[in-house]
This record gives C-alpha cells, sequence and structure tokens, in this order.
C-alpha cells in the first residue's frame, strides 16, 4: 500500500488543518453549536470556496472526482475540530446517493446547488429496526395518480432541520420487495418533523412522511448496491473523523500530564499513567491502519468479489475504530479527572463525538456479530 499523500490529498489536508486551528477553535465551534442554525453558514459558503462540497461529485457536474481516500484525509482533519456543519449528510451522504444512483437529469440539477454551497440535502435511510440491515426498512412508496407518495417513519436523520431535499430509503412503488431511493422536498406537505440537539452538538430529526409527493432517484427501484456503497463511504468519513477526534483526544492528555503535578511532580512521570498513553496511542494507530486498509479496499472497484471486500472492509473498520474510540475516550476522561467531563473542556465532547459515531450506520457490537455470523456461514 502507497500511504504518501498526492498533491490533491495534501491541499485538503493543509487546507483543513489550516482552517481548523485559525477559524475553528473549541469555543468558537461551541457558539456554531449553540446557535439556532446549529452551524455555521459563512463557514459552509467557505467549505465550497475551499472545493470540499466537490469532493466526490463527477468532473462533469464541478466536482473533483474524489474518492474514499481523498475523503478519510479531509475528515482527519475536520474531525479535530469537532465540526458541525453538515457536510456528512450533504455531501457525504444524500450527494452521494445523487452521485452514485440518479438519473444524468438530476445529477445536472441538483449536484451544482451542493457543490456551490446553495443545496443542503439530508439522507433518511435506516430506521429504528433495520440498524445496518437495508432489508427491514418499513417505509413504503406508492403509487398515486401519475406520482409517486411515501408513508413511515425514519428517526435520527443528520440535519434534516437545515436540509432543503430529503433522499429516502423505502420499499419500491412497485411491491417487488425492492429497496428504492426517493428525492423529497423537505418542506413538502405531508412531512411532519421533530428537530432536536444531539448529545454531540449536532442536530438531527425524526421525521413522519404522510403521503408526501416524491420522485424516484435513478432509473431503477434496486437500490441496494447504491445505499451500501453510501453506507460504506460514510463509514470512512465517520472512522476518519474519529481517529482525528483521537489524535486530539491523545495531544490534549499528554500535554495536560505535564502541567498537572501530583506529589509536587507532573503526573506525566508516574509509570503507569506512561503506559495508558501508550495504550492510547496504541489504539489510534491500529484504528489509522484499519481506516487505511478500508478507504483503499473501498475505492477499490466495481466487481462482485471487490464490492464484497468493500463491504467487509468497512464492518471491520467499525469495529476497530469503536473498539480504539472507548478505550482512548475513557482513558483521556479519567487522567482528565472530574474536569474531563465538564463542558468547559474540549475532551467531554469529543468523548461524546466518539460516543455518537459509535451508533452512527451499526455499533461495532453489530458489525462484530455481523462478522463473526458471515465467517460461520462460510
Amino acid at each position: 500500500m502507497d500511504f504518501a499523500l498526492n498533491d490533491i490529498q495534501q491541499m485538503l489536508k493543509d487546507s483543513a488543518g489550516k482552517f481548523i486551528h485559525n477559524d475553528y477553535d473549541f469555543e468558537t465551534r461551541q457558539k456554531y453549536s449553540h446557535s439556532e442554525l446549529g452551524y455555521s453558514e459563512d463557514n459552509w459558503q467557505l467549505f465550497a470556496e475551499l472545493g470540499w462540497l466537490a469532493l466526490p461529485f463527477a468532473e462533469e457536474f464541478g466536482g473533483l472526482d474524489g474518492n474514499a481516500t481523498d475523503l478519510m484525509v479531509l475528515m482527519t482533519e475536520l474531525g479535530k475540530g469537532l465540526i458541525v456543519e453538515p457536510y456528512l449528510s450533504t455531501v457525504v451522504l444524500a450527494g452521494n446517493a445523487i452521485q452514485r444512483g440518479g438519473t444524468a437529469e438530476q445529477k445536472e440539477a441538483l449536484i451544482g446547488g451542493i457543490v456551490g454551497g446553495e443545496l443542503k440535502l439530508a439522507f433518511a435511510g435506516l430506521e429504528a429496526q433495520s440498524a445496518t440491515d437495508i432489508s427491514s426498512i418499513n417505509t413504503q412508496a406508492s403509487t398515486a395518480g401519475s406520482g409517486l407518495v411515501l408513508n413511515g417513519k425514519k428517526q435520527v436523520v443528520l440535519h434534516a432541520q437545515s436540509a432543503d431535499k430529503l433522499v429516502v430509503a423505502a420499499r419500491s412503488h412497485n411491491n417487488n420487495g425492492n429497496i428504492a431511493l426517493y428525492l423529497v422536498d423537505a418542506n413538502a406537505e405531508g412531512v411532519a418533523a421533530h428537530h432536536y440537539p444531539t448529545n454531540d452538538g449536532a442536530r438531527a430529526s425524526d421525521l413522519t412522511f404522510t403521503n408526501v409527493a416524491a420522485e424516484l432517484l435513478g432509473d431503477s427501484d434496486d437500490a441496494a448496491a447504491v445505499i451500501q456503497a453510501v453506507l460504506n463511504d460514510a463509514i470512512v468519513a465517520v472512522s476518519a473523523e474519529a481517529v482525528g477526534v483521537m489524535d486530539k483526544m491523545l495531544a490534549a492528555t499528554v500535554e495536560y500530564t505535564k502541567v498537572r503535578k501530583q506529589f509536587d511532580v507532573p503526573i506525566s512521570t508516574f509509570q503507569i499513567l506512561q503506559h495508558n498513553m501508550v495504550d492510547m496511542f496504541m489504539e489510534c494507530e491500529q484504528a489509522r491502519s484499519m481506516l487505511y486498509y478500508a478507504a483503499i479496499t473501498i475505492g477499490g472497484g466495481n466487481s462482485e468479489e471487490q464490492v464484497a471486500e468493500a463491504n467487509k472492509a468497512s464492518q471491520f473498520l467499525k469495529w476497530k475504530v469503536g473498539q480504539a474510540a472507548r478505550l482512548v475516550g475513557q482513558t483521556a476522561v479519567q487522567l482528565h479527572g472530574g474536569m474531563g467531563v465538564t463542558d468547559e473542556l474540549d475532551v467531554g465532547h469529543m468523548f461524546k463525538r466518539l460516543t455518537m459515531i459509535n451508533t452512527l450506520f451499526g455499533s461495532m457490537d453489530i458489525h462484530l456479530d455481523n462478522l463473526v455470523k458471515q465467517r460461520q456461514a462460510a
């Protein structure tokens, strides 16, 4: 494997790192998180100017033709700032679904708005009972006159509050058992939304669809492969974000133990605490290695064998990152003492974000269980 960054990846890393360092400190992030919108619209326009919103999209629609490895580089840096902007929901999830599954006309109509920062999206995919199993989705599409309508419920739809359009996974209107994707106006008649802040400072919504007018995304009503590919990319994105968060937590913990004294000496001189921080470092590096492997594998091709390997790699990644995040987060909080869980210190908020990431797209326990079942069935 070649771990060297290419020119575009180095540009992404440098621009994101500079932005977080200069313009997105913890206090600023908290101000955005507690605002009515829940993020900064000025930052969103800056993301567009820097090309971050264009990353996964084809050049013919104004994109950069980026892949999972490019996404990994950007999200690792953004993770260090605990960003609250709707990048995951708009670009990685819903926008990616349009890029992978939409018709040429739909891509032409929508992707330019995403790249330019004018259009925000949310992905209403999995449901409470479905975890990682898209086949158990209950939301139903049906025909109504010459059009289509949706009925059903979606929970924890990230950044639906700020979305202009929704990409919704539902059972096909053809009643053939397929899972299809549909486009819905976020403010359409029949969409009922309960918006709320999440534990990590972001925003999410529970949505109910009652005879909501919808448009089929793409030409096919079988979007299972598209949804799985989108989820694989999303797992790489949030795992990269988690690695960035863990890097920041490790650095903060090492620095704190150098200045915190007990018995008139820095607690960093205590061997047991040194061992704890070495364990944190090892978990960070193991998670990073698994992240590299998964990102390269997921971008490896579209043959049946390559897709199967990509699906397995994303499951291994989610399990390993969840395991690492638990140890790194808990140890960081423990070594900071009581202040590690206060609102005034960023360490507690980083731990909350790691906890939230573990629940997204299936927890580490769910993915481990799936891997075991696959192994037993082989």
